[in-house]
């Protein structure tokens, strides 16, 4: 993509006090979206270029507003121009929660049991005014599965009984999303910036969020403790759902549900990793696959997942599941 900064950028900023800002461009992987940090008089800001029709911001700015309001680490929105796709934003700077952990492996702990407490805090909050997490869209999701990894795999399957086994499977958790929570849907370790990274359990603050839907409060709790991007423990996962459980106190059904909504991510994720390869040529998603899998694995033997197990127990071969999807390379 070229370095030369997008028309309207001076215009937009000419409106704020960071007209005259030095402008460094960031690199990114989206297609149309770009992000420039700003700095000027020893501070700086992140301005985010989303034009439309590619593009829209009104989602991002939408769920900030809300999770800013209402005491979430959000970043502070400074300007905005929805309809020519410019945001300027608070700017988090550079430390990510995973690379943060990779360098102080000690810190591990803290560091989640911080990201436990914001997932506490967003759920003891009403749920936002954002669409619901309904079947059709849960069922949407897992069907990445069936359209692209098995295919990929060169596995003829049962579509009708993928789609029966899992809705068998979700249905009894849909009572205990309503009224719900606030589900931010990509909540784990590459989205939570350490807003003081000298401090294993210092401030976070959120990003990634624009996809907010109202749902089940395990759904994030799965992104976060069975990332496809780092290896989380068993210990670990253990140790932060008792500490999540502590403080929220959900229902005798919140195992069960966990294992359901892990099950789900995890086949939509092997889905998508495998249409990045197949579609996108970013063969490097495959790797993570196993990872994924392993934590698939383990939802599914729960009993609450039965149909499901079923079905994979019917459709796909052992050797690629002692493989935990090996054989996709």
């Amino acid at each position: 993509m070229s370095d030369a900064l997008p028309d309207g950028l001076h215009s937009f900023l000419g409106d704020t006090e960071w007209e005259g800002a030095e402008i460094a461009p960031l690199v990114g992987d989206a297609s149309f979206r770009r992000y420039f940090r700003l700095r000027m008089a020893g501070r700086s800001a992140m301005l985010m270029h989303a034009p439309p029709p590619h593009e829209d911001p009104k989602p991002f700015l939408h769920v900030a507003h809300w999770l800013e309001n209402n005491g979430m680490r959000a970043p502070h929105i400074f300007a905005e121009n929805a309809g020519e796709g410019w945001v300027l934003i608070e700017d988090f700077g550079d430390q990510r929660m995973r690379e943060w952990i990779d360098d102080h492996t000690d810190g591990e702990r803290p560091v989640y049991a911080r990201a436990i407490d914001t997932l506490v805090a967003l759920h003891k909050l009403p749920p936002g005014p954002f669409e619901a997490y309904h079947l059709s869209v849960y069922l949407r999701e897992v069907d990445l599965f069936v359209e692209w990894y098995c295919p990929a795999m060169g596995l003829e399957v049962d579509r009708e009984g993928w789609s029966a086994a899992w809705q068998s499977a979700l249905t009894p958790l849909l009572e205990r999303q309503t009224p719900g929570v606030t589900v931010l849907r990509d909540y784990h370790a590459e989205n939570i910036m350490l807003l003081e990274p000298g401090e294993a359990g210092g401030e976070q603050g959120l990003i990634d969020f624009q996809d907010a839907l109202v749902g089940h409060p395990a759904y994030d709790l799965v992104s976060l403790l069975q990332d496809a991007r780092r290896d989380v423990s068993q210990d670990l996962e253990t140790a932060m759902l008792e500490r999540y459980r502590a403080a929220a106190e959900p229902d005798e059904s919140f195992d069960a549900d966990y294992a359901r909504l892990g099950a789900q991510r995890n086949a939509k994720i092997v889905g998508i990793f495998t249409r990045l390869w197949k579609r996108d040529g970013k063969a490097r998603y495959l790797a993570m696959i196993p990872r994924v899998w392993k934590a698939m694995e383990r939802d599914l033997a729960h009993e609450g997942m039965a149909p499901v197990a079923e079905w994979f127990a019917a459709n796909i071969p052992q050797e690629i599941r002692e493989t935990f999807g090996g054989g996709i390379q």
